[in-house]
């Protein structure tokens, strides 16, 4: 009889923090994935709720992401374009930025080096 072994479940953190300009920043901590989007799924739809969601995501403390973890971002995409708002990236590793360049997020969305760049992109 074979031995299974328990998969490993996925761990991420979510947490938000205001900043001037009425910006967002969601900071994501751990793995992104079918195990974890629904905590950022719920974490979005707080955010949604505010009349103009300007969102910037904090990539800095995400070790992997895969297709469902950005299929979040991509679906919130039309709540907050109707609300006149937007949502942009900052901090992602070579491996996300390159992710999300081949997926095609970069046509979509502002990917900047920091945090502190896309909120200042913000007051412009």
């Amino acid at each position: 009889m074979p031995i299974q072994r328990a998969r490993k479940r996925s761990t991420m953190q979510a947490s938000v923090t205001d900043h001037r300009c009425d910006v967002a920043v969601l900071h994501l901590r751990g793995e992104l994935d079918a195990d974890t989007a629904g905590r950022l799924y719920t974490t979005l739809a707080d955010l949604l709720e505010r009349p103009v969601p300007r969102i910037v995501v904090d990539l800095t403390g995400l070790r992997f992401c895969d297709s469902v973890g950005l299929s979040a971002f991509i679906t919130s995409k039309q709540v907050i374009a109707a609300r006149g708002g937007w949502l942009s990236f900052a901090g992602a590793d070579d491996f996300l930025t390159q992710l999300m360049k081949t997926v095609g997020l970069s046509r979509y969305f502002a990917i900047f080096p920091e945090v502190e760049d896309a909120i200042a992109a913000a007051q412009l």
